[in-house]
């Protein structure tokens, strides 16, 4: 992890001009299959307009619940 971690940190400065850019004390990893990757790539476009209905928390909490993984909502990017 600390490898992509330091990769992707290296990445968003490079390409995405975010000096000041780190990573957040915990984090979460998840994978998709090929057959998403247009759906994820729809639903990564219309992020903004999408978190105008529900916050990246809510969706967060929601989606860790849907596939059954335990967590305390206080301590979710708390």
């Amino acid at each position: 992890m600390r490898v992509i971690k330091s990769n992707s940190s290296g990445w968003m400065r490079e390409e995405c001009g975010r000096k000041s850019f780190e990573w957040q004390e915990g984090f979460g990893a998840f994978s998709i299959g090929q057959s998403q990757v247009e759906s994820t790539l729809t639903y990564i476009a219309r992020q903004k307009e999408h978190h105008k209905k529900r916050d990246f928390q809510a969706e967060y909490i929601a989606f860790l619940k849907k596939h059954r993984i335990e967590c305390d909502p206080r301590y979710v990017l708390g």
